[in-house]
């Protein structure tokens, strides 16, 4: 974990966000600036190394990234956009649109 990273302290429950789900490995909340009606932000607990992006994985973070993926699924289902369709995005580096060096996909839907 990085002291000064906002994820990290959101999934340390030192900064507030509005949950949707959290387990051992992962928290969903609410983007706080949203670019859709349902935007959420699907963000890994890191305890032993802290990803920055995309551009920073390791092969040993290839079970990390299936259940990012898997769980963005299940997700997607209980929001209902599973019908409806959804977007899933990564934002790399700040020509990309990324803001918070945390790894973190965005599902968005809800669109009409």
């Amino acid at each position: 974990m990085k002291k000064d990273c906002i994820f990290c302290k959101i999934t340390k429950g030192e900064s507030p966000a509005e949950f949707i789900y959290k387990n051992d490995d992962f928290i969903v909340f609410r983007d706080i600036k949203p670019s859709a009606p349902i935007h959420l932000l699907i963000v890994p607990i890191f305890s032993d190394h802290h990803i920055d992006s995309i551009n920073h994985l390791k092969e040993e973070d290839e079970k990390m990234i299936g259940k990012l993926f898997l769980l963005a699924n299940c997700i997607a289902r209980e929001q209902g956009l599973d019908k409806s369709g959804y977007k899933l995005l990564f934002n790399v580096g700040r020509g990309g649109g990324q803001i918070i060096d945390h790894l973190h996909l965005h599902l968005l839907g809800g669109f009409k």
